[in-house]
């Protein structure tokens, strides 16, 4: 079953084109500056073929078009024919508390999806849109929707609750959901598969670092607590947004600066996190090199990052009575053997300790990085969200044919 895998966003659609049998990525890339002007396509094929080359692309529906036409492309391409496609498997941001897995697509699920755009106004409207663009693209081809908070729907309500009037939750559903949580499950697979153990009998801390990040605490194959929670912009230190702080704050500000409900928004969301601790960037490698060199906001800036991943691995580990195991995954967490390491560091009393030159040498790869005498095993994983939903797609249409 050949399947293509799109996360359709704002200004851009990823893709990845799988064989779903053999779980390999013939070709994958992106389309960006959708309706901006001057979009681009850029493409890259499992042989190395790559191009990128500027497009029309005024809205989705052509960003997509032209995906498929790069695909069948007789010089980059990897299919003869549009009938090669026999799904679509599609990254939707939020479904609620009612898609606790991944769904086939049908009028009722992309009710279901709309029904969600309050909580994710700057996701699922974009995810509606690729779908939309597909029935017409690809008329007859079955869609499927992978839900980033579905795995998080198994927390008991005293992770997901907040304190605020019960009463919110009941009218406006306010409550933590948990985003990631593709990248969560595979890697947490990954590693009980590299211990040799079935995943629902051991306990995982899954860290997945990137521009956003996250953490997980999954008991016995389950996520029972996760650090981003109502919003993405809860948990972790990330690029540009703040992750954990006294809500009082936002309040002091807003009056002390004057600004609006939006403009708060796009403080906490666009101008915190390492880009407003450092005043430098909200790339951590350029963080990295400027903490090197001694500048003491990007010292500040990397402190403050590793501390607060460091406190939540304490409280994950209380919250399940101990760990077997740590992932660190994402672009961060994949590349950084200095985050790994500072995150990690003072935590020999929870029986976590790394061998530092397999941490050193272990960038974008696959490796266990921990010592000879760690209880807990610690991994470096690279995630691969878009196999899971190739997975999940051929796995949902195959039950109905």
């Amino acid at each position: 079953m050949k399947i293509l895998v799109l996360n359709s966003g704002s200004s851009s659609v990823k893709y990845k084109f799988f064989d779903a049998v053999e779980n390999v990525c013939h070709a994958e890339g992106q389309v960006e500056r959708i309706g901006m002007g001057g979009s681009l396509l850029h493409h890259k094929r499992l042989d190395g073929d790559r191009i990128r080359i500027g497009v029309e692309a005024t809205d989705h529906a052509q960003a997509i078009e032209t995906v498929i036409a790069t695909l069948l492309s007789r010089n980059h391409g990897v299919i003869a024919d549009k009938t090669e496609i026999d799904a679509v498997g599609h990254r939707v941001a939020h479904g609620g508390e009612k898609f606790t897995r991944s769904a086939l697509v049908t009028d009722e699920v992309k009710d279901s999806i709309r029904d969600c755009i309050e909580l994710a106004p700057l996701h699922n409207p974009h995810n509606l849109r690729g779908m939309e663009a597909c029935e017409q693209l690809l008329p007859g081809v079955p869609q499927v929707a992978v839900f980033d908070t579905a795995f998080h729907l198994t927390m008991p309500p005293h992770a997901y609750i907040y304190s605020v009037p019960y009463i919110l939750y009941q009218r406006y559903g306010i409550r933590r959901y948990g985003f990631h949580g593709t990248s969560h499950r595979y890697v947490a697979a990954k590693a009980a598969e590299k211990l040799g153990r079935s995943l629902e009998e051991i306990d995982i801390i899954t860290c997945h670092l990137g521009n956003g990040c996250s953490m997980a605490a999954i008991h016995k194959g389950q996520s029972v607590d996760t650090s981003m929670g109502f919003t993405p912009l809860e948990g972790l230190v990330m690029g540009t947004r703040c992750g954990d702080l006294d809500p009082a704050l936002v309040l002091h500000v807003m009056g002390k600066e004057n600004l609006t409900v939006s403009e708060a928004t796009a403080m906490l969301n666009k101008h915190s996190g390492l880009a407003g601790i450092s005043g430098i960037s909200s790339d951590m490698r350029e963080i990295e090199e400027e903490a090197a060199a001694g500048q003491e906001r990007a010292v500040l800036a990397l402190d403050i990052f590793t501390y607060r991943i460091r406190k939540y691995i304490g409280a994950y580990a209380a919250a399940m009575g101990g760990i077997d195991a740590m992932v660190f995954t994402g672009g961060i967490g994949s590349n950084s053997p200095l985050v790994r390491a500072r995150s990690l560091d003072g935590l020999d009393f929870l029986g976590i300790s790394i061998d530092t030159d397999v941490n050193t040498k272990c960038i974008g790869c696959d490796a266990e990085i921990t010592s000879e005498e760690s209880r807990v095993k610690v991994f470096a994983i690279q995630t691969d969200e878009e196999l899971v939903i190739a997975l999940d797609t051929k796995r949902i249409v195959s039950s109905f044919q």
